[in-house]
């Protein structure tokens, strides 16, 4: 039987350096009526994003396709774990319609876990890719993927739609991911983020891949280097570490709040181990200020 983090042992009382910015800019708001006119949802909103107000008002989302139903149950997420409906087949086009109108130059698209699907998903990432840059071939293209259940079949369609950013994340280290991730295997998403890279080459196309893990969940320093060595040696060169913020009481307690100065010292531990692009701050999350990076020219 898979053990369990005590609940004993959540911090409740945030720090003072866990503060969020509420929206004044009316970009804020008009970003929220586009996504609502066009139906579509945004992990901002569905996982409980803290930097949401932030990037809203800067025009900024990150798409969450293939619905806002998981068919998994990981112990730190927001989103609902339910039956899923069906795919939405005029979806990538309400993507696209929606990255046009609010006049990006970079998208990240994102999906919850499709098991119910014999691909997980992969046909529907690979249709709104395409459907997004017939809109704005100028784009660069982001996408935060599940593991397809490591099926190289899958991953193959998402990949020949050729993507810029290929992002999976880890989200812990291995000897907390039975706790923390429902159905996921630690070296299986390592081996996804490795073909991933591989097969954009043998694709004759040219792939950035990123990663990310949570902080405080009970993992020690060991162990997170130990995540950052894997994911080097995975071919991985972009990573972002934030701090894991209970979703409600029935998610996994808060073990630890790292202080920014430690955060900002993985920082430059995973840079001197070889990463080329780090974000490391209690509130960083996969997408937060992606197009500051650009991990894609890394491999032109």
């Amino acid at each position: 039987m898979t053990p369990k983090i005590d609940p004993a042992l959540h911090r409740d009382k945030k720090p003072d350096w866990i503060r969020v910015t509420l929206p004044r800019d009316p970009k804020f708001w008009s970003t929220k009526g586009l996504i609502t006119d066009l139906k579509l949802h945004t992990v901002c909103e569905e996982a409980q994003c803290p930097n949401r107000w932030e990037c809203w008002s800067q025009g900024s989302a990150t798409f969450m396709i293939a619905g806002d139903r998981c068919t998994r149950a990981c112990g730190f997420c927001a989103v609902k774990t339910a039956k899923p409906f069906a795919l939405e087949a005029d979806e990538p086009q309400r993507v696209a319609e929606a990255t046009k109108r609010m006049g990006l130059n970079h998208i990240v698209i994102t999906a919850v876990a499709r098991d119910d699907v014999k691909d997980g998903g992969a046909e529907h990432f690979a249709r709104t890719i395409e459907a997004v840059r017939e809109a704005v071939p100028t784009i660069t293209i982001e996408i935060l993927v599940p593991d397809f259940n490591g099926k190289d079949d899958a991953l193959e369609v998402v990949m020949k739609a050729k993507p810029h950013i290929f992002n999976h994340n880890l989200e812990t280290v291995e000897r907390l991911t039975p706790l923390v991730r429902s159905r996921a295997m630690y070296h299986r998403s390592l081996h996804v983020l490795k073909r991933a890279k591989a097969m954009a080459a043998e694709l004759g196309s040219k792939c950035a891949t990123k990663s990310g893990l949570m902080l405080g969940l009970g993992e020690t320093e060991t162990e997170l280097f130990q995540a950052m060595d894997d994911l080097l040696e995975h071919d991985v060169t972009v990573l972002t570490l934030g701090q894991y913020l209970r979703p409600s009481a029935q998610h996994l307690p808060v073990i630890e709040y790292i202080h920014p100065d430690t955060f900002e010292n993985y920082k430059q531990i995973a840079l001197k181990k070889g990463f080329r692009h780090v974000a490391s701050a209690p509130l960083v999350r996969s997408s937060y200020h992606a197009s500051d990076f650009k991990p894609e020219l890394d491999v032109q």
